[in-house]
């Protein structure tokens, strides 16, 4: 698991809280900045604008679908990580085949379903993954746009129950982590050891609104109660000054 970072000095002026000092190198390596734009232009020009504030970026389905590998290799390029979520979902072999092409990418995380069943699972993780298995495969539990009320039947017992089978069954699997929302750490710390990733979207800012998201926490609350690493688009993808905005997260975490 990664280590938390420490506070940094703040000054107050009359524009509020005013960064002094560089974040601390641990709280970069938990924020991920999810580039849901349509296109390569803008995923470009948002990544120059986020400066050298981030390290990690988010390549989702809009994304990749529109721009493909050249914009991950862009990305990269840049010199950021990339987490490249596609939720892959298919028979073993298709799946095994996505992971391998991940890995030619150099992309550092992928994610795929954990309802695509334990033997995808396995044969993802069997899949060749770059040097030293550096690709690492993060099993999604239940998106954190659903509650539970959409489908009653299948989620009878409740998400968080649905959740805990998820990652038990990805823990077993040879996955490295897991996708949850922030609502469903301490049910993940009651089924996964301590070194296993917990990578959680749903990460709203204070003040910030839900949007789309039924399960979300801000970013202190979410490292307290046991994840590794926090995703964050909007509030800080559609701030008009990004940069400032993955400073104003990367304090939250420094102080978590």
């Amino acid at each position: 698991m990664l280590d938390r970072g420490g506070s940094f000095p703040r000054e107050i002026g009359k524009g509020g809280i005013r960064l002094t000092a560089t974040p601390p190198e641990t709280a970069r390596d938990k924020l991920i900045v999810a580039l849901d734009v349509p296109g390569a232009a803008e995923a470009l020009e948002l990544n120059r604008r986020l400066g050298d504030e981030v390290r990690w970026v988010k390549v989702g389905l809009e994304l990749f679908t529109a721009a493909g590998p050249g914009v991950v290799e862009a990305l990269r390029a840049s010199g950021r990580r990339i987490f490249l979520d596609l939720k892959l979902h298919d028979i073993p072999n298709t799946v095994a085949g996505a992971v391998r092409s991940a890995s030619r990418l150099g992309v550092d995380l992928v994610t795929l379903h954990a309802e695509g069943g334990p033997a995808m699972m396995r044969a993802a993780a069997a899949a060749e993954r770059g040097p030293q298995g550096s690709l690492r495969l993060l099993a999604v539990t239940v998106l954190t746009s659903l509650d539970g009320s959409e489908y009653p039947e299948v989620y009878r017992a409740g998400v968080q129950d649905r959740v805990r089978a998820f990652a038990r069954a990805a823990h077993e699997a040879g996955m490295d982590g897991v996708v949850a929302s922030p609502q469903e750490l301490g049910a993940l710390a009651e089924v996964l050891p301590a070194g296993f990733l917990r990578v959680i979207p749903g990460i709203r800012p204070v003040g910030s609104a839900a949007d789309d998201q039924a399960r979300v926490a801000t970013p202190g609350a979410a490292l307290r109660a046991g994840a590794t690493h926090l995703v964050v688009g909007r509030p800080i993808t559609r701030a008009l000054d990004p940069a400032a905005a993955a400073r104003a997260v990367l304090q939250e975490i420094a102080g978590a």
